[in-house]
This record gives C-alpha cells, structure tokens and sequence, in this order.
C-alpha cells in the first residue's frame, strides 16, 4: 500500500508540474489517483500518527486496543495497538506479536506517504481567493452533524501545535516548582487547563476564533471552507459560522482528541487525572478528573486562510 501511494505522488507531482497544472487539471489527476490510493490511504490512517516527542522519549501509543510490550532500542516499552488478534487465545499470540513490528512500520510509512500525497493535492488546488499557511487548530464546540451554529465565540485556536509544547500529567510537579511556566514559554492555569489524547497538558487555545473564510479539513475526505462571522452586537455577542460543504464531524481530526478542565468544589487538578486513562482512542471522548468539570473540544486543521 504503501508503494503504490508514493508512486501515486511521484506521478501526481511529475504531470502537474510538467503540464503547469491548472486546478482543474489537477483535480483531475488526483481523482484519477484516487481510485487505487484512497483504499490503502484509509487502511494506513486508520492507525493514529505517533507524536515526535512521545517517539523520543522511547514511547509508542497508537491509542487503539490492548496493551502489548514493544522493543525500542533494546528495551521493552509499553505499546497499545489494535493489531491484536485475540488476547485470550495463547495460539495467536505468537504471530500476532511477530507481526506487529511489520504491520506497525507499514501503517506508518503509509500514514506518512498519504499526508504528503494530501499536502501536495492541497498545494495545488486550493481555492482561488485562499492562500495556505502552516498548520493552525481550532477547538470547535456543536453538534456533529451541525453545518453552522450560533457559537463560534466559544471556539478558540492553537496557531501552533500544542501537543509537542505540551507537559506530561507525570511532569505536573515540574511545572508546579516552576511557577506553571511551561519550559515551551506557555504559563500553566490551575483554573482552566487542556488535556490532549496522551496525556499531555497543552496550552489554552486563542479565544474567540477570529472573523474569516478559513480552509478547515479533519485530515480525511472532506476539506472545506469555514465561514465565521464577526460578533453581533445585536444578538449579545454571538458569532455565526457555518461549512460550505460537510458537517463538523466530517471536518474534525478523529485522532485528536482534546479538552478543557475546570476545578469544581471537589478541587480537582492534574494530580487528580488517572495517567492509566491515557492514550486515548480516536474519536472517543476525554476521560473525567476527579474534581473537575470537563468539556470536550473538536479539533479542526486549518490549513488556509482567505487572502
């Protein structure tokens, strides 16, 4: 699968770039590749990207099924992975354990090959009016299968990837002696705090979301334009925004999985957070802290804005 996706890419890349591609005749081309990449790209990004800073630290979570041990340079490291066959029969074991290295290694050679093939379809196509940017991501509250709502003054933006400027919960005391200064730059709020899918305290996103047409995808089949309007006054505040295709399900990045904490009178905190909760599954919601009221986000890439 993988193979045939960054053949798909080398293809993709020589004939637009030979023809000078017109959008149109890119959309072409990446329909036609389509049809023998799209059912190995679904196979490789069923599998949740390894963040860069939990892999150096000698740790692999792919969020998905029973825990395992995984050798990574020459020690044993806990790795969770759905590629199990069944855990209560001893006869699969064996092939299941010899099988995982190369099926995890495929996923994430695959996995990357399909990012890139996304990227550069992106690179060329995208809308006439839009301009790309590095990667944003905003924290979108509402209905899975709403197009629009009333409450984008709810919603907030992390203009940087929060997750590698994130703390470990098992580094909270670190941060405590440090004042809440992260060693990121972001100062810590014992008040209002962010966890993401591994178990790291991210900064708190940008709020409200900005005004503006913003190239918003969930890093599947759709990407698509996000509408927000500025506040109204005449409506207390509030922010429309709306998909010009799509629902917010189809824009939202499954894996990421993101939410916000605030203690209660049970006085909770990062120290009151299970670690065992952690890493958690694509799609599924944040595990509760002791003492504290949860919300959920929805994690949106924004990949461009209007020009």
């Amino acid at each position: 699968p993988s193979l045939t996706v960054l053949l798909g890419i080398v293809l993709f890349y020589s004939v637009t770039r030979t023809m000078r591609a017109t959008p149109q005749t890119a959309i072409i081309v990446a329909a036609a590749l389509s049809l023998f990449s799209v059912p190995h790209i679904q196979f490789a990004t069923s599998f949740q990207p390894i963040p860069h800073n939990i892999v150096t630290r000698g740790l692999i979570h792919s969020s998905l099924g029973n825990d395992r041990l995984f050798h990574l340079n020459g020690g044993p490291q806990a790795l969770t992975s759905r590629l199990h066959l069944s855990k209560d029969d001893p006869s699969t074991e064996k092939s299941d354990t010899g099988s995982l290295g190369s099926n995890l290694r495929r996923s994430l050679l695959a996995s990357t090959a399909a990012a890139i093939a996304t990227n550069v379809v992106l690179s060329v196509v995208a809308p006439p009016g839009f301009k790309r940017i590095p990667t944003q991501f905003i924290a979108g509250l509402g209905d899975p299968d709403a197009k629009s709502g009333t409450n984008a003054q709810e919603w907030g933006i992390w203009e940087a990837d929060p997750g590698p400027r994130g703390v470990f919960l098992q580094d909270y005391p670190k941060l405590e002696e440090n004042g809440g200064k992260a060693s990121a730059g972001w100062n810590f709020d014992q008040n209002d705090w962010w966890l993401e899918e591994h178990g790291l305290i991210m900064e708190k996103p940008k709020f409200s979301l900005p005004a503006g047409r913003y190239l918003v995808t969930g890093g599947r089949l759709v990407t698509t334009v996000l509408t927000v309007d500025p506040p109204s006054p005449s409506e207390g505040g509030i922010q429309r925004w709306k998909l010009d295709n799509g629902k917010l399900y189809d824009v939202t990045h499954l894996p990421c999985r993101a939410a916000r904490y605030k203690p209660n009178e049970g006085n909770g905190s990062p120290l009151t957070a299970r670690k065992e909760d952690f890493p958690v599954k694509p799609g599924a919601v944040m595990p509760s802290v002791q003492g504290c009221d949860k919300q959920d986000y929805a994690v949106l890439f924004v990949i461009g804005v209007a020009t």
